[in-house]
C-alpha cells in the first residue's frame, strides 16, 4: 500500500485547519475546502480546557489564545422583572481550572487560519459534489466542477456533514436528538454588561446575553436555548424560517425577551440548530475519515466540542505520522484512542441539557436559591470544586498521548527516536 501524502480536508472551521497544521508539520500536503466565501468569524464563546490547553501549547497557538481570552468576569441570574436573584464569579460559573481559558470561536478560528494559510491550500466557496475511492486514492469532484484525485479525505464538516452523507449515508441515521434546541447571534448590548452573562430561565427554556472583552463596543451575543421534544422541520440553510421558530417558541414571555429576539432580524451571523450528538459505529470508510462533530458531535451542551475538535486533530494527524501514511493502521489508532473520551463526554451532555432547559418553575426557584446563597455558604468551595470536578472529567476524557518522535525505517514506518516527530 502506498503510504498517504496528500490529504483533503473538508471544513475550515476549527477541526479541519488544526489538522492542517499539524499534517504539514509532519510532511503531509493538505488541502481545505470551505463551502463559506470567506472564513467564518461568528459563532460563541468556547471553553478549552484539559487537554485542549496542552494541544494549543504543543501547536504553539497558546499565547495567542490567551490574548484572546474573553476574560469573563462572572454572570448572574436575573427574574422577570430584570432583578438581579444571584452573582458567581466566572471560575464557579465556568467550572474552571486554573490553566483552562474562553475564547470566541471566531477568534480561534482566524488564529488556525493565520498559521496554516501560508502553508496550506485553502479553497474558499467551493464543496465536495461527489467522491470516488477507487482503493489506491481518492478521485474528488468538487462543485466548481475542478476534478482531482487525493490520498486521503478528511470530513471536518461539522454535526450535518456533508462528506459523511456522501460516504456513510443519511444523517437521520446517526444523529440524536437531546430534546432541546439553541440559537445565538450578535446583537445590541441591551443590558450594558462588560464581561459579563446575565441568565434568565423560564420553564423549559434558557436565555443568556454576554459580552466579552473582545466584544465589538455596543455588541452582545443573545443566546436562546429552548427544549422540543420532537424534532422540528425545517431546513438547516433556510435562516428565515429559523428566525420563525425561535420567535416562535419564546412568542408572549417576558423580561427583555421581545427585544432580544427582535434583534435577530439584522443578525448576520444567526446560528441556530437541534441541541444533538452525531453518534456512528466507525468514523472511516476506505480512505475517507471523519473529524470532529462530523464523527462524534457531542452537542453544545458538553462544552467541550471544541476541545475534542482540537484533540482529535492531533491524534488523527500523529497516528497518520506514526504509521508511516499507512491509514488503515492510522485509522484505527486515532479511533481507539478517541472513543472512549468522546462517550464520556455524550453522556455528559446528555445531563447537562437537562440542566439547561429546567422544567418547572419550583425547581428554576431552587436554583435561584442555590445560586443566591452559594456565595454566602461556608461549604461553597466544596461545592464549586464538585462542579469543577465533573467539567474536568469530560475535559480530560481523551488523553493526549505523547507520540515521542519518528524517523522512517526501511518499510515507511516511523520509529520512536530522540528528539521531535519529524514528517514522513
Amino acid at each position: 500500500m502506498r503510504a498517504a501524502r496528500t490529504v483533503l480536508i473538508s471544513g475550515a472551521s476549527i477541526a479541519g485547519p488544526a489538522l492542517a497544521l499539524w499534517l504539514h508539520r509532519y510532511g503531509f500536503t493538505a488541502t481545505v475546502v470551505e463551502r463559506a466565501p470567506e472564513l467564518r468569524t461568528g459563532g460563541y464563546k468556547v471553553d478549552l480546557r484539559g487537554g485542549a490547553i496542552e494541544i494549543c501549547e504543543r501547536m504553539g497557538i497558546l499565547d495567542e489564545v490567551r490574548a484572546h481570552s474573553t476574560d469573563m468576569a462572572g454572570g448572574s441570574y436575573v427574574d422577570a422583572r430584570g432583578r438581579t436573584v444571584g452573582e458567581l464569579p466566572a471560575e464557579i460559573f465556568g467550572g474552571r481550572a486554573e490553566q483552562d481559558d474562553e475564547i470566541m470561536r471566531g477568534d480561534l478560528a482566524r488564529i488556525l487560519h493565520e498559521r496554516t494559510r501560508d502553508d496550506v491550500e485553502y479553497l474558499f466557496g467551493d464543496s465536495i459534489a461527489s467522491l470516488h475511492d477507487d482503493g489506491e486514492g481518492v478521485d474528488v469532484v468538487f462543485e466548481s466542477g475542478a476534478r482531482r484525485r487525493f490520498d486521503l479525505v478528511v470530513g471536518a464538516d461539522g454535526m450535518h456533514s456533508h462528506t459523511r452523507r456522501l460516504v456513510f449515508g443519511d444523517e437521520r441515521r446517526f444523529k440524536r436528538h437531546l430534546g432541546a434546541y439553541i440559537s445565538i447571534f450578535t446583537a445590541p448590548d441591551r443590558l450594558g454588561l462588560d464581561r459579563w452573562e446575565t441568565y434568565h430561565a423560564r420553564p423549559n427554556k434558557l436565555v443568556s446575553v454576554y459580552s466579552t472583552s473582545g466584544e465589538r463596543a455596543g455588541t452582545a451575543k443573545n443566546c436562546f436555548v429552548f427544549a422540543s421534544p420532537a424534532e422540528l422541520a425545517y431546513d438547516h440553510r433556510d435562516v428565515l424560517a429559523q428566525k420563525r421558530l425561535l420567535a416562535d417558541a419564546f412568542a408572549g414571555d417576558d423580561w427583555e425577551i421581545p427585544r432580544l429576539i427582535a434583534d435577530s432580524a439584522d443578525a448576520e451571523d444567526f446560528y441556530f440548530d437541534a441541541i444533538a450528538t452525531i453518534t456512528m459505529d466507525r468514523w472511516s470508510r476506505g480512505r475517507v475519515v471523519l473529524l470532529g462533530d462530523a464523527a462524534h458531535c457531542t452537542s453544545p451542551a458538553s462544552g467541550q466540542g471544541t476541545g475534542l475538535a482540537l484533540t482529535g486533530a492531533y491524534v488523527l494527524a500523529c497516528e497518520l505520522a506514526a504509521a508511516g501514511g499507512d491509514h488503515v493502521a492510522a485509522f484505527a489508532a486515532y479511533e481507539t484512542v478517541m472513543r472512549p473520551g468522546v462517550e464520556v463526554n455524550r453522556r455528559f451532555a446528555e445531563k447537562m441539557v437537562k440542566e439547561m432547559t429546567v422544567s418547572s418553575r419550583r425547581k428554576i426557584a431552587l436554583r435561584m436559591l442555590l445560586v443566591r446563597t452559594l456565595p454566602k455558604m461556608p461549604w461553597k468551595n466544596l461545592i464549586a470544586r464538585m462542579i469543577r470536578e465533573e467539567i474536568q472529567r469530560a475535559a480530560n476524557a481523551v488523553p493526549v498521548k505523547e507520540y515521542g518522535a519518528y524517523e522512517r525505517n526501511g518499510t515507511g514506518r516511523m520509529n520512536p527516536v530522540n528528539g521531535t516527530l519529524q514528517g514522513i
